[in-house]
């Protein structure tokens, strides 16, 4: 599951460089989301995860909330890397396939 996730959030920076000067190189699971490194301000980030949720609903059916209080609260942000990304995003939907 955790490569189709990193294969949506591609997808989905993919879209985002259609529409954006600032072009996210995606180098794969360590590309560089949010930080010194990153090419993404906040109102960037928000409009990439808002393009991951909709893939997510599309592709796989499911409906998450990818920035909310859960994600803003952690420790180490889920929003860093791809990988940390898809991490997060692995575990909400295990989260939910887990309450059914």
């Amino acid at each position: 599951m955790k490569k189709k996730i990193i294969e949506i959030i591609s997808n989905s920076i993919e879209e985002f460089n259609e529409n954006s000067s600032d072009k996210i190189p995606v180098k794969g699971p360590g590309t560089v989301l949010m930080g010194n490194e990153s090419k993404l301000d906040s109102l960037g980030l928000v409009s990439l995860l808002i393009t991951v949720e909709q893939y997510i609903e599309d592709e796989l059916e499911k409906n998450i909330t990818i920035a909310d209080e859960k994600a803003m609260s952690q420790k180490h942000s889920p929003f860093r890397t791809i990988g940390t990304l898809a991490d997060y995003i692995d575990m909400l939907l295990n989260e939910i396939q887990n309450s059914k």
